[in-house]
């Protein structure tokens, strides 16, 4: 299994995927054709778009899932790209449109597996640890279950001094630990994981990530750290 699963596809700054051009190139070597997952956002057309031309330089021919017959779209590629958006809109046309499955097997078997955000919380085995506002209700959380812990893109470190009295996202995944005994990854902007088959390595920026478990104070995670030890981890 091939996963790059970014927190993030835009950085201060920079354009669309520009941050991780790199771990893009790497991953998309031997890729020439890619299905790319418009369903986080209502504009399937325009986000195909913005993907297809930030991909040109790599020489890959990108197709939205929703052009044209998805299986035979997925049957023909070497890579599918689930993009950002909204995590619950995301999930319900997955499951509205019967995608989920087949996604899971063409990764399983071979097909490189990118995601962003949305597209790296369907890749957890289920969405409780997205940060978006359910605007949708899909018919079950259960996602992709590409990895078996959970993921928190864009996490935020709590601020001191700050004036928000709402909770902090460490307050949020802790009270996820009270209910759920499986790790919580919150991968912090411009960072990414990549998994190649039993391998799990921390990528992208300095700022690195944070690993939550029950009953443990949060790890600091640095780029390039292994974490292929939660791949043992049991699905919940």
């Amino acid at each position: 299994m091939r996963l790059l699963l970014l927190s993030n596809s835009t950085a201060p700054g920079r354009g669309y995927l520009e941050h991780a051009t790199g771990a893009l190139g790497e991953v998309l070597q031997d890729v020439r054709r890619l299905v790319f997952v418009p369903f986080a956002l209502a504009d399937h057309d325009g986000y195909t778009a913005t993907v297809a031309k930030a991909l040109a330089p790599f020489g890959i021919e990108v197709a939205g899932a929703h052009q044209d017959d998805p299986i035979r779209l997925l049957n023909s590629a070497q890579a599918v790209f689930t993009g950002g958006g909204n995590t619950f809109r995301l999930l319900r046309e997955l499951y509205r449109r019967e995608l989920l499955a087949p996604i899971r097997d063409r990764v399983a078997h071979g097909t490189v597996y990118i995601g962003s955000s949305a597209g790296t919380n369907v890749a957890c085995p289920t969405i409780r640890t997205t940060n978006d506002m359910p605007i949708v209700q899909p018919p079950t959380f259960d996602a992709a279950g590409f990895v078996p812990f959970q993921i928190n893109p864009h996490y935020l470190d709590p601020q001191p001094g700050s004036t928000h009295m709402g909770e902090t996202r460490e307050e949020r995944i802790e009270q996820f630990l009270e209910e759920n005994d499986v790790p919580v990854l919150g991968m912090r902007e411009g960072t990414w994981l990549r998994r190649e088959d039993r391998s799990l390595t921390l990528g992208g920026d300095d700022a690195g990530a944070r690993l939550f478990r029950r009953g443990s104070e949060p790890a600091e995670l640095r780029p390039d750290a292994d974490l292929s030890d939660l791949l043992a981890c049991e699905i919940a």
